[in-house]
């Protein structure tokens, strides 16, 4: 029972990335990027993959060098979502992946060099129809900007970049989506509060460099969720030392929390007490295991006792409310005749949600195939 968020999205410029549309009134794109060496074409495609199972609509790949261009070029051919090449200093990287068909450029342009470099990027941008990407970032502002304000602020990331929106802006380009990093919330807010007042183009949002799975999640969940509650950005990338595919899963619960989109189940589970009649914490570890490729939006109250699992469950797509011996289940809102045993709950309700989740799922193709009648 998903509910329509009451946050009210800046209207932004829309880019396309691909297939993915970014900005305006296009979901909110949840992007990651690999860790792989890039060189490593198996191991980088296998990556992509995953990610992409998990939910991810864009990735992003770090390109180097001339030969990590040519592994692109492999990795290009063996994906299917779009892709983003992370570029720095050499625009003849920038040129070579474009032929490959890079979907977007991660590249600063004043980071490029001469003027003449800067226009055939930007050319070349032009002529197939490629976004850029400016990624200002905390830690790696421009030499002159570092002595001006003497320590990063939202100021100084701001200035930095203007003046690749300017270097843009010049060469009549208006294709490009600008992201202010930094791996302190409240200097990256700030300065993406700026920088939305300031342009009309996309937003990248992202806390860089977070941290760890769990303190990176706490980070990006703060930050960002300060940025999407106040209806600034167009896609967002968690940055995390972990596995890619749980940047993509934290960055969905994040817009799940918001009610800005949602995939997959939103469990709602009590931290359990000594009221419990199963082991609640178990189980939702359990059917978060098992239920991970499910995709379909779906509400799951999980509740322990019968002082809360009602009225949770009254509110969900699927209820259980613990009782002794056997607990009441609902079905979108409705108490069920069927009561779950309580040493078989995980089997019983994976069944019943995916028995849900194909019903929904059916229910959508065929709304859509009446559209197109």
């Amino acid at each position: 029972m998903f509910k329509e968020t009451p946050i009210q999205r800046k209207q932004t410029k829309k880019i396309w990335v691909g297939s993915v549309p970014v900005g305006g009134d296009a979901p909110i794109a949840v992007q990651t990027m690999t860790n792989t060496l890039t060189t490593d074409v198996a191991a980088t495609v296998a990556q992509i993959k995953r990610v992409e199972q998990a939910g991810a609509d864009i990735v992003r790949v770090s390109v180097p060098t001339m030969e990590a261009a040519e592994a692109f070029k492999l990795i290009k051919q063996q994906t299917n979502i779009p892709l983003v090449a992370d570029i720095h200093f050499d625009y003849r990287i920038a040129l070579k992946v474009a032929e490959y068909g890079v979907d977007c450029l991660r590249i600063n342009p004043g980071n490029i060099g001469r003027e003449d470099r800067i226009r055939a990027v930007v050319d070349c941008a032009k002529d197939k129809n490629i976004p850029i990407r400016i990624g200002v970032n905390g830690g790696s502002l421009e030499k002159e900007i570092q002595e001006k304000y003497k320590e990063p602020n939202a100021q100084a990331l701001l200035e930095s970049a203007m003046r690749h929106v300017d270097i843009l802006d010049k060469l009549n380009f208006d294709q490009f989506k600008v992201s202010v990093k930094a791996s302190d919330v409240f200097l990256a807010v700030d300065a993406y509060r700026l920088l939305s007042q300031q342009i009309n183009n996309p937003l990248h949002l992202g806390i860089t460099e977070a941290g760890g799975a769990r303190t990176g999640a706490v980070k990006s969940a703060i930050g960002l969720g300060i940025l999407l509650n106040e209806g600034i950005g167009d896609t967002i990338r968690i940055s995390l030392a972990a596995d890619p595919v749980e940047e993509i899963k934290v960055g969905f619960d994040i817009l799940k929390s918001l009610r800005i989109r949602s995939r997959g189940i939103n469990f709602i589970a009590c931290p359990s007490c000594s009221r419990q009649e199963f082991d609640v914490i178990k189980t939702v570890n359990a059917l978060e295991q098992r239920l991970e490729d499910i995709t379909t939006s779906m509400d799951v109250s999980i509740i322990g006792c019968v002082v809360n699992g009602p009225g949770e469950a009254l509110a969900s797509d699927i209820g259980l409310a613990g009782a002794a011996q056997k607990s009441g289940f609902y079905v979108d809102g409705e108490r069920q005749k069927e009561r779950i045993d309580n040493n078989n709950i995980v089997d019983r309700l994976e069944k019943h949600i995916r028995a849900k989740a194909s019903m929904s799922e059916e229910k959508n193709k065929i709304a859509i195939q009446q559209l197109d009648e």
